[in-house]
């Protein structure tokens, strides 16, 4: 037969209840009214929550806090957008996997892929992980922490590891891509070039170089100095391939819209400006390379 619980009395609790009920607690005398006091008032309330939340003051305290910290929130809102978007940074990190991958591949084989112009939609870039040909943040910034792990992993294997010297060339690395920002800048300011590359596009493109820079030196400690020049010299080349035709479209197709003659003289200092940049890719990979490689 099957168990059957037994139907509760007025007086006994629910089995299947985990606390007590007290919203009837006022029939056992706890909830009973309160006698009004000799002087005819009600008795004050001993709860201090109680007093404080009907305590009027009180409430124009919390109310005033919250007007502050609402007003706070929009400052800093204001002053962060004011140096930079966080909306528009969060366009270079809206990648996935399949976009990692086919970009991977690009910066190391640039030489078959024919079609370097960005999508746009209404004006507006498309998000990368749609784009092989949009700039990026996740690369560059994972590819940056990478190199100074694999910096380390060879400074270990030569018993020469410290954590300033570590540090030494993490800050070395962040430096010399300020440096390189700061003069493209300056360069297109001289040049008077009209181009929509922003500070955000320039560190994009420019710290691409680490994913060479890390084929090389883990190739170095594998295989020695001669696979650390062989490949070191393939992502040489590919990043200055990837960079002209990247940089391009971005400086010289501004001066073709713009009607400046191909041989004229402004179009030259384009065309210098962005072997430039381009050249000065392997040579800084090579710099920040070599002396971890013995």
């Amino acid at each position: 037969a099957k168990r059957r619980i037994p139907v509760s009395q007025p007086g006994m609790a629910d089995p299947h209840q985990l606390f007590d009920d007290t919203s009837s607690a006022q029939s056992r005398g706890y909830g009973a009214p309160r006698a009004p006091s000799s002087l005819g008032y009600p008795a004050a309330s001993t709860s201090p929550q109680a007093a404080f939340l009907a305590d009027p003051v009180s409430n124009m305290a919390m109310a005033y806090g919250s007007s502050l910290a609402a007003q706070g929130k929009e400052l800093v809102d204001k002053n962060i957008d004011r140096f930079f978007s966080v909306s528009k940074l969060k366009y270079y990190f809206a990648v996935d996997t399949v976009y990692v991958g086919k970009k991977l591949g690009l910066l190391v084989f640039p030489y078959l892929h024919q079609d370097w112009e960005v999508q746009y939609q209404q004006d507006t870039p498309v998000a990368p992980r749609f784009d092989i040909n949009a700039p990026d943040l996740y690369i560059p910034a994972m590819a940056f922490i990478t190199y100074v792990l694999v910096a380390g992993l060879a400074l270990g294997t030569q018993d020469r590891f410290s954590p300033d010297l570590l540090g030494l060339q993490a800050s070395s690395a962040l430096a010399w891509l300020a440096l390189e920002v700061l003069a493209i800048l300056l360069s297109l300011y001289l040049v008077t070039i009209n181009t929509d590359l922003t500070t955000i596009d320039l560190v994009a493109f420019l710290g691409y170089k680490y994913v060479g820079m890390i084929s090389g030196v883990l190739t170095g400690l594998l295989f020695g100095k001669i696979g650390y020049y062989l490949v070191l010299g393939w992502c040489c080349t590919s990043i200055f391939v990837f960079m002209i035709r990247t940089l391009r479209l971005k400086i010289l197709a501004e001066a073709a819209a713009e009607g400046v003659p191909v041989r004229g003289a402004r179009n030259q200092l384009r065309m210098y400006l962005t072997m430039a940049v381009a050249a000065a890719q392997p040579l800084l990979m090579y710099w920040l390379t070599f002396h971890l490689v013995r």
